[in-house]
């Protein structure tokens, strides 16, 4: 994209898991698995249908965690705490977002689905953190996950942000979607989310 695209741009939004490390590093595997022991355990069912629970709860209601509260009571954080107990190691530095992030001018938020422990051990692995004024994360939201548009109303009444001045940077499509319609500058991270390459797609 062309520098000048995001020249009005005095707030930046970004999704965490494969959008600041790449898609690659395959940390979600282990979330995914986890997610799958808890809700057996929760639901004493076994692992297959755990897996089917999981699906479908992501399918409809956004996120497994809205799904397993709104249907089941389960409680968020111990589930969020539980599925979140990940090795982080497998994340390196890189050294071309850190830059690009460094250039950026105005305020700079994570935005995500995961909980605030999550993204604050992810954001240290990679050695960003120090470039973010804030996490917004699940609890923030209330439990409401993207795409659902609520959140995104809330973290622009918290940031005191215009829509029209800020860009959103996220892996999953669907999830600009609301951000697109609330007037944001949208930024589609494909694939491997190699940040020193042409792999990030304005839209």
């Amino acid at each position: 994209m062309r520098r000048a695209d995001l020249s009005h741009v005095e707030a930046w939004f970004f999704d965490l898991d494969n959008t600041l490390y790449p898609a690659h590093s395959d940390l979600f595997s282990q979330i995914d698995q986890r997610m799958a022991e808890f809700i057996a355990r929760f639901l004493e069912v076994d692992h297959v249908t755990a897996r089917r629970y999981q699906k479908s709860y992501w399918e409809s209601h956004g996120t497994t965690l809205s799904g397993m509260m709104a249907e089941h009571g389960m409680a968020a954080e111990p589930f969020l705490d539980y599925v979140h107990d990940i090795d982080v190691s497998v994340l390196s530095a890189d050294p071309h977002l850190d830059a690009a992030l460094e250039r950026l001018p105005g305020q700079k938020i994570v935005f995500t689905n995961g909980s605030l422990k999550h993204a604050q051990r992810v954001l240290e692995q990679l050695r960003l953190a120090h470039h973010f004024e804030d996490i917004f994360d699940i609890a923030a939201a209330e439990f409401v996950p993207k795409p659902q548009p609520d959140p995104y109303r809330k973290l622009l009444a918290q940031t005191r942000a215009r829509a029209q001045t800020v860009a959103m940077f996220e892996d999953s499509a669907k999830n600009l979607l609301p951000a697109h319609a609330l007037g944001m500058t949208t930024v589609w991270v494909r694939g491997k989310s190699e940040w020193s390459g042409p792999d990030a797609h304005h839209t």
